[in-house]
């Protein structure tokens, strides 16, 4: 492996301030943890990783190429996750009156809608695009760098923000067994509907 710590170190430090500016992927993880908890926050947490993997490899291996060929696939993919989220959240604005443990909105089908949405979500955010693309490129010598390099850019993107993620997940969890009452739930529900809409807009427009 050529890469040095201090570029390991510096790319990781990169990476965390990417999670800290909020994006796409924290509306969407708000808005999943606060209508459904933790169960509900971290399958989106783990399809992130996909596109946090699939980023920097596609940097690597030419990102000029890359999007010639499927740049029409990547659109698409962008597409349908605007169409997911906002079905998602007037399923939430609909059932907004529901308790908490009946609105299952944002987790039906379960584990794998989660997963897919944080898939779809990480694929169509576009910092992570600029970031990856652009700014990745700025750290290492990409013309010289070998498979473990590879191996270890990868690891690093998405060990960082999957810990930032599921930390977030965990405390937006707590907060949302504070939330007991009808109206709090009823309001909740509104708001994190609105913002998933909000993410598919965003997603179909940048």
């Amino acid at each position: 492996m050529t890469l040095t710590p201090a570029q390991i170190g510096l790319y990781a430090g990169a990476l965390f301030i990417l999670f800290l500016t909020p994006g796409p992927v924290w509306v969407a993880l708000i808005a999943r943890a606060l209508a459904a908890g933790f169960h509900g926050a971290w399958p989106l947490a783990l399809g992130v990783v996909v596109g946090d993997v699939l980023w920097p490899l596609l940097a690597v291996f030419g990102v000029g190429f890359i999007v010639s060929v499927y740049g029409d696939a990547l659109a698409a993919l962008r597409i349908a996750g605007a169409v997911i989220f906002v079905v998602m959240g007037l399923g939430l604005i609909r059932g907004r009156h529901r308790t908490i443990g009946e609105n299952s909105a944002l987790t039906a089908p379960g584990i794998w809608a989660g997963f897919t949405a944080g898939v779809l979500v990480i694929l169509g955010n576009p910092k992570a695009i600029l970031f990856y693309m652009g700014v990745l490129p700025g750290f290492f010598d990409l013309s010289a760098i070998t498979g473990w390099d590879i191996a270890a850019i990868c690891l690093i993107s998405a060990l960082v923000p999957l810990a930032g993620n599921l930390l977030l997940a965990v405390f937006l969890g707590r907060v949302r067994a504070i939330l007991s009452s009808p109206a709090a739930r009823a309001r909740l529900n509104l708001g994190a509907g609105v913002t998933l809409i909000l993410v598919g807009f965003a997603i179909a427009l940048t």
